[in-house]
């Protein structure tokens, strides 16, 4: 790091309670920039922030992932087509990749693929490196040899059909020459050089872009095609979806293959053996970075051999086999206007920065967030200083700094500038609503304790309750939640309010279609799509309640694995009522309670803790806030968890636990297989568990699981389930 450019708080330090916080910000700027730039071709951010943003993000909801939002960018792709495109669906989602900022990330990712794989430290292992473009990505579909479809990525499952507007760029082949596979999809990126932006630019003809990037998705995305066969575009090819037959052996060799086929291919593109070799032609690519004529936002790592990254697999919107290393990006100093306290749903107090705004790598900023209180005084949570022990006050000249990790951030502080002789005292009451707002030992975040009597938190509430990634109902937005709240004839002050609000409109004198901002038809359009979010899926209902610490990740696992509402309410309140939860942060006591079975299957479905279960029962627990759950649960029709897409396996629905040491498979391969089969994987045996798979060294869970009578195999028989035998 730079000097006087703090460290960020490792994720391993950090409590649940200050995840949660730092995550909720990430994940709100980041859902705004991921519109702007994938579904406006109009960022606010710039490229860096964004990744380093999302890269922040992944790190936290990895290691917290109770905590993971639903609609948080790590679980999302791109962003939804634009209307005035016809929709594709893609037939091999377009994944978007993990990023790393340092050496060192670098090699966790060689380390991870080395774990996954089982492979040993003298077991080869190449990788390409190639310069990553700074455009738009594209998937062009031929069959028997002849471009039949064009489609940008859209959210990675439905993009955009622009096939008349990508028959306009030179540099995408319309046909093919024999030999080429039957079933072609290949995918790259299409951008726009210097030389051609400037002269765009230049010609005053159309909107003036702000970089080469927008410029190239802006003119891809033309209703007209003929606007788009004036732009200069051009297409460089890295990838492929769908194939008939293979193109080859090896990632390079098929990068080969598309060049011989007539695609044009970065020459850049290298082949390395380890870590050093990677960060060797990164740091070649950097050098020539301002010569090349094109953007790019630095390199990307793909495992060489396809066998291994067939093996690797992805994640939910990444795969495991590829890593984008990004270039580092700017700092700059401005005036710190004041200080805000933001109240979330939770409670949590987060202090925002409001800057004097400065331009950060070609992107204004005017916002950045301060954390916490701990931040503000110049100390982590562990009381050790930061940025040498400097406070941060209303006034202070500050350096902003945009890269790596939480973006936008305050570096620094200008002493010899300062105007302010009395430091920063954060408040101990709620600015919403003038409860107290307390700080509980060992926790880094403020809470306002007014609960449902807050207002910023009941709004806050619902504007996540009706989210994209929670009810999304067409029609009610953060807007109109904050004007319904504040309405006294027809409010919205919880949940079940918004499903009764057709018949209460209907009782009422003044009807809201005579209201500023609606119409009749606008007033009917909100009211269908109120009534088509009656039949709801499980986990987006469980997500969309907003409980602390339950995110999109625990939402879906806790609905696959008790299927139907009813079920999980009946094992949230048979765990309410067990010893366990009277003590739930004493391990040594919980696990000693035999008599804890509700508690013991919540806590052991693998990926949720005891934190998560005690939030959950506790928010179940609380007379007020159970009765709006109720009362929004009498509301619906909840639909029953759907099993994993996919063809039935021998393991589809069932309840695997993998113990001991496996030999052939490490344990993270295994698991991702047995999801991949439609098999629920806990972390404990309990009588709900259908199968338990022992290694060598299996020890207390083969013991219970003989006296429950689970079934018990060993690696061998795994292997023959999971194919890999």
């Amino acid at each position: 790091m730079a000097a006087g450019i703090p460290e960020t708080q490792p994720v391993e330090t950090m409590t649940p309670e200050a995840a949660a916080v730092e995550i909720a910000d990430l994940a709100a700027r980041v859902a705004e920039a991921n519109e702007d730039y994938h579904g406006r071709d109009r960022p606010t951010i710039s490229d860096a922030a964004y990744d380093a943003m999302k890269a922040r993000l992944g790190a936290l909801e990895q290691a917290f992932p109770d905590l993971a939002p639903v609609d948080s960018p790590t679980g999302k792709v791109g962003a939804a087509p634009a209307e005035g495109f016809g929709k594709v669906v893609h037939a091999q989602r377009m994944m978007s990749l993990g990023n790393a900022f340092s050496e060192e990330d670098v090699g966790d990712f060689i380390t991870r693929i080395r774990s996954f794989l089982g492979l040993a430290p003298d077991q080869p292992l190449s990788l390409t490196a190639e310069p990553k473009i700074d455009g738009l990505s594209l998937s062009l579909r031929y069959e028997d040899g002849v471009l039949i479809q064009a489609a940008t990525r859209g959210d990675g499952a439905v993009g955009e059909n622009v096939t008349a507007n990508a028959r306009t760029i030179g540099d995408i082949p319309q046909t093919l020459p024999p030999g080429a596979p039957a079933i072609l999809e290949v995918r790259g990126e299409v951008y726009m050089s210097h030389d051609d932006f400037a002269a765009l630019n230049a010609e005053g003809a159309a909107r003036v872009f702000a970089n080469p990037r927008n410029a190239a998705a802006g003119s891809l995305r033309q209703i007209d095609p003929a606007v788009t066969a004036r732009r200069p575009l051009r297409f460089f090819a890295y990838g492929w979806g769908e194939l008939s037959q293979p193109l080859a052996g090896t990632q390079m060799e098929a990068v080969q293959r598309l060049a011989a086929l007539g695609f044009v291919t970065n020459p850049l593109t290298r082949l390395c053996e380890d870590a050093q070799g990677l960060i060797a032609v990164w740091r070649e690519i950097e050098q020539q970075r301002a010569t090349l004529g094109y953007d790019i936002d630095g390199v990307v790592y793909k495992v060489d051999d396809l066998a291994l990254q067939a093996r690797l697999g992805f994640r939910s919107t990444t795969p495991r086999w590829a890593l984008a290393h990004k270039f580092p990006a700017e700092t700059a100093w401005t005036r710190l206007e004041r200080i805000e306290i933001q109240v979330g749903r939770t409670g949590a107090l987060s202090p925002v920065a409001r800057l004097e705004p400065v331009t950060v790598g070609g992107v204004v900023v005017s916002n950045a967030t301060l954390h916490n209180e701990d931040y503000i005084a110049g100390r982590d949570n562990t009381g050790a200083p930061i940025r040498e022990g400097r406070d941060i006050r209303e006034g202070d000249w500050v350096q902003v700094y945009r890269a790596g990790d939480v973006i936008p951030k305050i570096a620094d502080v200008d002493l010899s500038r300062r105007r302010s002789d009395a430091p920063y005292v954060f408040p101990t009451q709620c600015p919403e609503c003038g409860s107290d707002a307390i700080r509980e030992p060992g926790d880094s975040v403020r809470r306002c304790t007014g609960g449902l009597i807050c207002p910023a938190q009941a709004v806050e509430k619902l504007k996540h309750f009706v989210s994209r990634a929670a009810f999304d109902i067409d029609g009610l937005g953060a807007k109109q939640i904050e004007m319904f709240f504040a309405d006294d004839q027809l409010p919205i002050r919880e949940p079940a309010d918004i499903f009764t609000l057709a018949a209460r409109d209907g009782a009422n004198l003044t009807k809201l279609k005579n209201r500023d901002g609606f119409g009749e038809r606008s007033a009917e359009k909100l009211f269908a799509a109120i009534e088509e979010r009656r039949r709801i899926p499980l986990a987006r209902l469980i997500f969309a309640l907003g409980i602390r610490h339950v995110g999109e990740v625990a939402s879906a696992t806790l609905a696959r694995h008790f299927h139907d509402w009813s079920a999980l309410v009946a094992a949230i309140d048979g765990a309410a009522a067990e010893p366990a939860f009277t003590a739930p942060d004493d391990k040594a006591r919980r696990a000693s309670l035999p008599d804890s079975p509700n508690w013991a299957e919540l806590t052991g479905i693998d990926g949720i803790g005891a934190v998560l279960v005690a939030s959950l029962v506790t928010t179940f627990a609380q007379p007020t806030e159970r009765a709006s759950i109720d009362r929004l649960a009498g509301m619906l029709e909840i639909l029953p968890a759907q099993d994993r897409g996919g063809a039935q396996t021998e393991i589809s629905g069932k309840t695997l636990v993998f113990t001991g040491t496996l030999e052939r498979m490490t344990r993270a391969e295994a698991k991702a297989r047995a999801e991949a089969m439609g098999a629920k994987v806990a972390g404990s045996v309990s009588a709900k568990t259908d199968v338990l798979i022992a290694g060598p060294g299996a020890g207390s869970k083969a013991a219970k699981a003989e006296a429950l009578g689970v079934t018990v195999i060993d690696e061998d028989e795994w292997l023959r389930i999971a194919g890999a035998g």
